[in-house]
């Protein structure tokens, strides 16, 4: 009999940044489709995403702790990111509010 695996849940973070909120999303795809899925939002409107495998850790017995240390290293990354103005050209588009 398959065992049956669920995925993790993820992080969400509503973060301020020079009077905007963005919203910085971080899943896990899956045994099925063994990704990370990062997403910055901003009204709604996805910014950035990041994916990166994870398919190298499925071997591993304690694959789900290696694989909730690089989610939240994903997720970090992502509000550095946010926090060093790399979406700030995006967030004056023509999507901003």
């Amino acid at each position: 009999m398959k065992q049956r695996v669920r995925m993790l849940s993820g992080f969400n973070h509503n973060l301020k940044h020079k009077g905007k909120v963005y919203h910085i999303q971080t899943e896990d795809g899956g045994k099925d489709n063994p990704q990370i899925i990062t997403h910055t939002f901003l009204g709604g409107v996805i910014l950035d995403t990041v994916r990166q495998s994870y398919e190298d850790l499925l071997d591993r017995p304690e694959w789900h702790d290696a694989l909730r240390a690089r989610m939240k290293a994903q997720h970090l990354e992502e509000m550095r990111k946010l926090f060093s103005g790399a979406f700030e050209s995006a967030a004056k588009g023509p999507f901003a509010k």
